[in-house]
């Protein structure tokens, strides 16, 4: 369809410069710390730009140690690791510490929250998401103990920037005397009950990718309180190097730590994030404000919980929906009066050159993990992966969000007159 063409979006010009869904937004400090970097010659992965955000972050957080490293994909990897070590002893450099284990996995998330238990040879069963926050479902956690009750390892993540239900989780874990891996890469500078994320899991992660709401271009942090174990985070994400006047390598190691100009990039960044925060909070609000007359519904946001409103998302009413089909690249829907989808309202921004995307497709329906085990509140669910209604009860919720919800463009640099156009273009998207 032309959009541009369309009746339905007359008047409406392409903005001149793209709207981003989340850009970085550099303040002028960063150039400051790569300079200094530069300048002294500490451009690899050691310098005093890591040591200070090692220093201000986990403190910011309320952890005692966080280790700069180069993504937030390494960083949660190294914490699934650890996990695993902790729980099951150390393996040979041949074998993943969590062969033979399962682990129970957040589903609507990135894949990059899950794959770490691949890489270490674990079988993640995915647990199902609740419609309250849009997190992992202690329900369906607690049945997920009830089938399998040795398990050992929770990696739970918090979506959007919004937390999870951190503390009755965090009791179901213990009951069963499970360690959780916290991904908090999507929740810098959250709340739950006034405690930041990052300080819920026995390891936590966060990411500074470039579209996160602090960012160093790339890199990520982990956390923990143990002096110990961040010793070890630290030899492991340096090929695991022995204390040897030669290379000396007595277990498996990686390449992951982060860069000093990387880590001068987040040092810059780090003093704006309750900046950026508020203005994520305010584009939120605008979007609440504007889209209220619809059939839909912004993303929840419990009321023990501050997020910081890193993406702004909707939820389509289920009766307003058009007929739609998504495929597994690509989606079709019928344009219908009154209603509309997330294809249609995704086609529609971008064609006046602005930037969403889909809700996170779940774990359990990816190609990569279908064979996986997929639990719900009401129990084991594989097998009905695209029946997320049945006679008119949502019994995947994850599938569902998939299916009816969309981010919006979130980027903090937008201008009120900007996302007003955006807030237009879906209300006319439900003529």
């Amino acid at each position: 369809m032309n959009f541009k063409t369309d009746p339905r979006f007359s008047g409406i010009m392409p903005f001149q410069y793209k709207v981003w869904l989340s850009s970085p937004t550099m303040h002028g400090d960063e150039q400051r710390w790569v300079d200094e970097a530069i300048r002294t010659n500490w451009v690899s992965t050691v310098g005093e730009n890591i040591n200070v955000i090692e220093e201000e972050i986990p403190a910011k957080i309320g952890r005692k140690y966080g280790v700069a490293l180069s993504s937030g994909t390494a960083a949660l990897h190294l914490a699934v690791r650890l996990a695993g070590e902790r729980l099951y002893g150390p393996q040979p450099a041949n074998k993943g510490v969590l062969e033979g284990y399962k682990v129970f996995c957040s589903d609507t998330t990135f894949d990059a929250t899950v794959n770490p238990v691949a890489y270490e040879g674990g079988e993640a069963v995915f647990i199902d998401t609740e419609p309250d926050s849009w997190n992992m479902s202690p329900e369906a956690l607690k049945k997920a103990f009830e089938r399998y009750p040795e398990v050992k390892l929770i990696v739970l993540a918090h979506l959007y920037g919004t937390p999870g239900k951190c503390d009755e989780i965090r009791a179901i874990a213990d009951a069963h005397n499970a360690l959780i891996v916290e991904d908090a890469a999507e929740s810098f500078g959250s709340l739950y009950r006034g405690i930041q994320t990052g300080c819920f899991g026995d390891y936590s992660v966060i990411s500074f990718n470039g579209n996160k709401i602090i960012t160093g271009s790339a890199g990520g942090m982990l956390f923990t309180d143990s002096g110990a174990d961040a010793r070890k985070i630290r030899k492991w994400s340096t090929q695991s190097r022995e204390d040897a006047a030669w290379y000396q390598h007595e277990e498996l190691g990686y390449n992951y730590r982060m860069s000093n100009v990387i880590a001068g990039i987040v040092r810059g960044q780090v003093p704006y994030l309750e900046e950026h925060i508020a203005q994520k909070r305010e584009i939120f609000n605008r979007y609440k404000e504007g889209l209220a007359a619809l059939p839909l519904r912004m993303n929840p946001i419990p009321s023990c919980t501050e997020p910081n409103y890193w993406l702004s998302c909707i939820l389509i009413d289920e009766d307003a929906m058009c007929e739609t089909v998504r495929g597994e690249k690509r989606a079709v829907y019928v344009e219908e009066s009154g209603k509309s989808c997330p294809t249609e309202i995704l086609s529609a921004i971008a064609a006046f050159n602005a930037e969403g995307r889909p809700i996170w497709k779940p774990m359990h329906l990816q190609p990569v993990y279908r064979n996986n085990i997929f639990i719900t509140a009401d129990g084991v669910n594989r097998g009905r992966s695209n029946a997320y209604i049945d006679e008119g009860k949502i019994v995947d919720t994850g599938a569902d969000l998939f299916h009816r919800g969309l981010c919006l463009p979130s980027d903090n640099k937008m201008t009120t007159e900007q996302q007003d156009i955006i807030i237009n273009i879906i209300h006319r998207c439900f003529m």
